[in-house]
Protein backbone atom coordinates (compact mmCIF):
# COMPACT_ATOMS: atom_id res chain seq x y z
CA UNK A 1 0.00 0.00 0.00
CA UNK A 2 1.33 3.41 -1.04
CA UNK A 3 0.85 5.92 1.95
CA UNK A 4 0.78 9.52 1.80
CA UNK A 5 2.12 10.85 5.15
CA UNK A 6 3.38 14.50 4.06
CA UNK A 7 0.06 16.22 3.32
CA UNK A 8 0.40 18.78 6.44
CA UNK A 9 -2.86 20.27 6.23
CA UNK A 10 -5.41 17.39 6.25
CA UNK A 11 -5.25 14.52 9.37
CA UNK A 12 -7.74 11.79 10.04
CA UNK A 13 -7.50 12.42 13.53
CA UNK A 14 -10.10 9.61 14.10
CA UNK A 15 -11.88 6.72 13.05
CA UNK A 16 -14.80 4.77 14.79
CA UNK A 17 -17.74 3.02 13.62
CA UNK A 18 -18.32 3.67 9.77
CA UNK A 19 -17.15 7.22 10.89
CA UNK A 20 -14.19 9.47 9.99
CA UNK A 21 -13.39 12.46 11.83
CA UNK A 22 -10.65 14.62 9.90
CA UNK A 23 -8.85 17.83 10.03
CA UNK A 24 -9.43 19.75 6.96
CA UNK A 25 -6.71 22.60 7.60
CA UNK A 26 -8.56 23.62 10.58
CA UNK A 27 -12.18 22.74 9.17
CA UNK A 28 -13.12 19.28 11.36
CA UNK A 29 -15.39 17.39 9.44
CA UNK A 30 -17.03 14.08 10.46
CA UNK A 31 -18.11 12.00 7.46
CA UNK A 32 -19.18 8.20 6.87
CA UNK A 33 -16.78 5.45 5.52
CA UNK A 34 -17.39 1.79 4.68
CA UNK A 35 -14.30 1.12 5.12
CA UNK A 36 -14.45 1.33 9.14
CA UNK A 37 -15.81 -1.91 10.42
CA UNK A 38 -13.68 -1.45 13.83
CA UNK A 39 -14.75 0.54 17.26
CA UNK A 40 -11.90 2.85 18.73
CA UNK A 41 -12.02 5.74 20.52
CA UNK A 42 -13.70 9.19 19.25
CA UNK A 43 -11.45 12.70 19.03
CA UNK A 44 -12.88 15.08 21.42
CA UNK A 45 -12.32 17.65 19.40
CA UNK A 46 -15.12 19.88 18.02
CA UNK A 47 -16.79 18.70 14.85
CA UNK A 48 -17.61 21.52 12.54
CA UNK A 49 -19.73 19.32 10.38
CA UNK A 50 -21.37 16.02 10.02
CA UNK A 51 -22.78 14.42 7.32
CA UNK A 52 -25.39 12.01 8.10
CA UNK A 53 -26.03 8.96 5.45
CA UNK A 54 -29.91 8.91 5.21
CA UNK A 55 -31.70 5.02 5.10
CA UNK A 56 -33.40 6.18 1.88
CA UNK A 57 -30.06 6.69 -0.64
CA UNK A 58 -27.67 10.03 0.12
CA UNK A 59 -27.49 11.86 3.23
CA UNK A 60 -26.96 15.36 4.15
CA UNK A 61 -24.61 17.85 6.30
CA UNK A 62 -25.53 18.96 9.71
CA UNK A 63 -23.75 22.54 10.44
CA UNK A 64 -22.56 22.18 13.88
CA UNK A 65 -20.40 25.50 13.71
CA UNK A 66 -22.61 28.61 12.74
CA UNK A 67 -19.57 30.46 11.48
CA UNK A 68 -17.94 27.65 8.80
CA UNK A 69 -17.40 29.13 5.84
CA UNK A 70 -19.07 27.73 2.86
CA UNK A 71 -15.72 27.53 1.25
CA UNK A 72 -12.35 27.51 2.90
CA UNK A 73 -8.44 26.40 1.46
CA UNK A 74 -5.83 23.64 1.94
CA UNK A 75 -2.99 23.35 0.51
CA UNK A 76 -0.15 20.36 -0.44
CA UNK A 77 3.40 22.13 -1.01
CA UNK A 78 2.97 25.12 -3.91
CA UNK A 79 -1.35 23.64 -4.68
CA UNK A 80 -3.70 25.15 -3.42
CA UNK A 81 -7.56 23.59 -3.49
CA UNK A 82 -10.76 25.36 -2.59
CA UNK A 83 -12.90 23.11 -0.45
CA UNK A 84 -16.51 22.60 -0.28
CA UNK A 85 -19.27 20.81 1.35
CA UNK A 86 -20.79 18.70 -1.40
CA UNK A 87 -24.69 17.16 -1.27
CA UNK A 88 -22.55 13.66 -1.42
CA UNK A 89 -19.90 13.80 1.95
CA UNK A 90 -17.30 14.66 -0.43
CA UNK A 91 -15.36 18.12 0.30
CA UNK A 92 -13.55 18.38 -3.96
CA UNK A 93 -10.59 16.52 -2.74
CA UNK A 94 -9.49 13.04 -1.96
CA UNK A 95 -5.78 13.64 0.03
CA UNK A 96 -4.60 10.17 -0.91
CA UNK A 97 -3.95 11.40 -4.42
CA UNK A 98 -1.35 13.57 -3.33
CA UNK A 99 0.74 10.07 -4.08
CA UNK A 100 -0.22 10.59 -7.50
CA UNK A 101 0.21 14.22 -7.81
CA UNK A 102 4.06 13.63 -6.87
CA UNK A 103 4.54 10.71 -9.36
CA UNK A 104 2.81 12.79 -12.09
CA UNK A 105 4.76 16.17 -11.31
CA UNK A 106 8.10 13.53 -10.68
CA UNK A 107 7.61 12.08 -14.15
CA UNK A 108 7.27 15.46 -15.77
CA UNK A 109 10.30 17.16 -14.26
CA UNK A 110 12.31 14.14 -15.22
CA UNK A 111 11.04 14.27 -18.85
CA UNK A 112 13.57 15.39 -22.21
CA UNK A 113 11.19 17.49 -23.84
CA UNK A 114 7.77 19.20 -23.25
CA UNK A 115 5.08 16.72 -22.03
CA UNK A 116 1.03 17.17 -22.84
CA UNK A 117 -1.18 15.67 -20.18
CA UNK A 118 -4.69 14.16 -20.74
CA UNK A 119 -7.05 14.19 -17.83
CA UNK A 120 -10.07 12.86 -18.01
CA UNK A 121 -12.80 12.70 -15.58
CA UNK A 122 -10.62 15.37 -13.74
CA UNK A 123 -13.22 16.09 -11.32
CA UNK A 124 -11.70 19.50 -9.41
CA UNK A 125 -8.30 19.52 -11.48
CA UNK A 126 -5.55 18.56 -8.64
CA UNK A 127 -3.76 16.24 -10.96
CA UNK A 128 -4.17 18.85 -13.33
CA UNK A 129 -2.48 21.33 -11.31
CA UNK A 130 0.38 19.39 -10.34
CA UNK A 131 0.96 18.66 -14.15
CA UNK A 132 0.74 22.25 -14.59
CA UNK A 133 2.92 23.18 -11.62
CA UNK A 134 5.70 20.61 -13.36
CA UNK A 135 5.18 22.60 -16.37
CA UNK A 136 3.28 20.58 -18.95
CA UNK A 137 0.54 21.53 -21.20
CA UNK A 138 -2.91 20.31 -19.82
CA UNK A 139 -6.36 18.99 -21.53
CA UNK A 140 -8.81 18.85 -18.55
CA UNK A 141 -12.22 17.08 -19.43
CA UNK A 142 -15.29 16.51 -17.01
CA UNK A 143 -18.89 15.98 -18.19
CA UNK A 144 -19.50 18.75 -15.21
CA UNK A 145 -19.63 22.38 -15.63
CA UNK A 146 -19.54 23.10 -12.03
CA UNK A 147 -16.67 20.59 -11.51
CA UNK A 148 -14.77 22.47 -14.05
CA UNK A 149 -15.24 25.74 -13.29
CA UNK A 150 -14.48 24.76 -9.48
CA UNK A 151 -10.76 23.55 -11.45
CA UNK A 152 -10.57 26.65 -12.64
CA UNK A 153 -11.02 27.81 -9.23
CA UNK A 154 -8.00 25.75 -8.00
CA UNK A 155 -5.84 26.82 -11.20
CA UNK A 156 -6.41 30.46 -10.42
CA UNK A 157 -5.74 29.84 -6.73
CA UNK A 158 -2.42 28.54 -7.14
CA UNK A 159 -1.32 31.00 -9.24
CA UNK A 160 -1.05 28.88 -12.06
CA UNK A 161 -3.69 30.65 -14.95
CA UNK A 162 -0.77 31.66 -16.75
CA UNK A 163 -0.09 28.03 -17.56
CA UNK A 164 -1.24 26.02 -20.87
CA UNK A 165 -4.57 24.60 -19.78
CA UNK A 166 -7.63 23.91 -21.72
CA UNK A 167 -10.83 23.04 -20.15
CA UNK A 168 -13.39 20.73 -21.41
CA UNK A 169 -17.07 19.98 -20.85
CA UNK A 170 -17.77 17.01 -22.53
CA UNK A 171 -18.23 13.23 -22.31
CA UNK A 172 -14.94 11.47 -22.30
CA UNK A 173 -15.71 8.41 -24.72
CA UNK A 174 -16.85 11.34 -27.07
CA UNK A 175 -13.92 13.98 -26.42
CA UNK A 176 -11.53 10.95 -26.53
CA UNK A 177 -12.72 10.05 -30.41
CA UNK A 178 -12.77 13.79 -31.19
CA UNK A 179 -9.32 13.46 -30.72
CA UNK A 180 -8.48 10.63 -32.76
CA UNK A 181 -10.09 12.23 -35.56
CA UNK A 182 -7.80 15.52 -35.24
CA UNK A 183 -4.95 13.27 -34.70
CA UNK A 184 -4.07 14.73 -31.00
CA UNK A 185 -1.79 12.92 -28.98
CA UNK A 186 -0.34 12.71 -25.67
CA UNK A 187 2.67 12.03 -23.36
CA UNK A 188 0.52 11.51 -20.44
CA UNK A 189 -2.85 10.03 -19.72
CA UNK A 190 -4.96 10.26 -16.69
CA UNK A 191 -8.43 8.87 -15.75
CA UNK A 192 -10.51 8.67 -12.47
CA UNK A 193 -13.25 7.11 -13.25
CA UNK A 194 -16.64 7.09 -11.37
CA UNK A 195 -18.83 3.18 -10.74
CA UNK A 196 -21.60 4.84 -12.54
CA UNK A 197 -22.53 8.52 -14.28
CA UNK A 198 -24.16 10.66 -16.99
CA UNK A 199 -22.17 12.58 -19.43
CA UNK A 200 -22.92 16.04 -20.64
CA UNK A 201 -25.60 14.79 -22.79
CA UNK A 202 -27.35 12.56 -20.58
CA UNK A 203 -25.16 9.57 -21.95
CA UNK A 204 -24.65 6.63 -19.42
CA UNK A 205 -21.20 5.42 -17.89
CA UNK A 206 -20.70 2.29 -16.17
CA UNK A 207 -17.22 1.54 -15.12
CA UNK A 208 -17.69 -2.79 -15.68
CA UNK A 209 -19.21 -2.05 -19.44
CA UNK A 210 -17.04 0.38 -20.34
CA UNK A 211 -14.06 1.27 -19.17
CA UNK A 212 -12.26 -1.39 -21.19
CA UNK A 213 -13.31 0.25 -24.75
CA UNK A 214 -11.97 3.79 -23.15
CA UNK A 215 -8.86 2.83 -22.56
CA UNK A 216 -8.74 0.78 -25.64
CA UNK A 217 -9.54 4.23 -27.30
CA UNK A 218 -7.14 6.22 -25.56
CA UNK A 219 -4.05 4.01 -26.77
CA UNK A 220 -4.88 5.48 -30.15
CA UNK A 221 -4.40 9.23 -29.09
CA UNK A 222 -1.05 7.94 -26.14
CA UNK A 223 1.97 8.36 -27.87
CA UNK A 224 4.66 5.51 -28.84
CA UNK A 225 6.78 7.04 -26.75
CA UNK A 226 4.39 7.97 -23.93
CA UNK A 227 5.32 8.18 -20.10
CA UNK A 228 2.49 7.35 -17.95
CA UNK A 229 -0.92 6.05 -18.18
CA UNK A 230 -2.90 5.86 -14.75
CA UNK A 231 -6.06 4.39 -13.59
CA UNK A 232 -7.54 5.38 -10.50
CA UNK A 233 -10.61 3.71 -8.92
CA UNK A 234 -13.01 3.57 -5.76
CA UNK A 235 -15.37 1.16 -7.61
CA UNK A 236 -16.03 -1.38 -4.43
CA UNK A 237 -15.44 -4.90 -5.78
CA UNK A 238 -13.22 -4.07 -8.64
CA UNK A 239 -9.55 -5.36 -8.49
CA UNK A 240 -6.30 -3.61 -9.17
CA UNK A 241 -5.59 -7.12 -10.78
CA UNK A 242 -8.49 -6.13 -13.23
CA UNK A 243 -6.80 -2.41 -14.14
CA UNK A 244 -3.73 -4.28 -14.66
CA UNK A 245 -5.08 -7.08 -16.86
CA UNK A 246 -7.13 -3.83 -18.80
CA UNK A 247 -2.99 -1.69 -18.87
CA UNK A 248 -1.85 -5.42 -20.31
CA UNK A 249 -3.99 -5.97 -22.97
CA UNK A 250 -4.30 -2.19 -24.28
CA UNK A 251 -1.72 -0.10 -23.84
CA UNK A 252 1.23 -2.46 -23.56
CA UNK A 253 0.07 -4.08 -26.30
CA UNK A 254 1.28 -1.02 -28.17
CA UNK A 255 4.13 -0.30 -26.26
CA UNK A 256 5.98 -2.61 -23.74
CA UNK A 257 6.40 -0.70 -20.29
CA UNK A 258 6.53 -1.81 -16.69
CA UNK A 259 2.58 -2.21 -15.42
CA UNK A 260 1.91 -1.74 -11.38
CA UNK A 261 -1.03 -1.47 -9.10
CA UNK A 262 -1.62 -0.72 -5.36
CA UNK A 263 -3.85 0.13 -2.62
CA UNK A 264 -3.59 4.20 -1.26
CA UNK A 265 -4.05 4.44 2.01
CA UNK A 266 -3.69 7.80 4.72
CA UNK A 267 -2.33 6.41 8.08
CA UNK A 268 -4.57 7.86 11.17
CA UNK A 269 -2.78 10.95 13.21
CA UNK A 270 -0.68 9.39 16.36
CA UNK A 271 -1.96 6.08 15.32
CA UNK A 272 -1.10 2.73 13.17
CA UNK A 273 -4.26 2.43 11.76
CA UNK A 274 -4.33 2.82 8.15
CA UNK A 275 -7.34 4.06 6.12
CA UNK A 276 -7.57 2.39 2.63
CA UNK A 277 -9.14 4.79 0.07
CA UNK A 278 -9.14 3.02 -3.15
CA UNK A 279 -6.57 1.32 -5.79
CA UNK A 280 -4.77 2.33 -8.90
CA UNK A 281 -2.82 0.81 -11.59
CA UNK A 282 -0.28 2.59 -14.18
CA UNK A 283 1.82 1.69 -16.99
CA UNK A 284 4.68 3.56 -17.56
CA UNK A 285 7.95 4.04 -19.52
CA UNK A 286 10.28 3.78 -16.75
CA UNK A 287 9.56 2.69 -13.20
CA UNK A 288 9.43 5.16 -10.58
CA UNK A 289 8.06 4.79 -6.96
CA UNK A 290 8.84 8.39 -6.41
Amino acid sequence: MKLVEDFEEYQIISMNKKMKTENWNGVILKRPDPQIIWEDKESAQKIDAIYHRSNKGGGKWEIKNPALKPSWQIHYKDLTFNLKLMGFKHTGLFPEQAYNWNLIMNKIAKASSPVKVLNLFAYTGAASLAALKAGAEVVHVDSSRGMVDWAKENVKSSHLADKPIRFIVDDVVKFVKREIRRNHSYDIILMDPPSFGRGSNKEIWDIEEDLYNLVSLCTQIFKEDGLLFLINSYTTGLSKTVLENILLKTVNQKSAGFISSDELGIKMKNSNLILPCGIYARWEKEQDDK
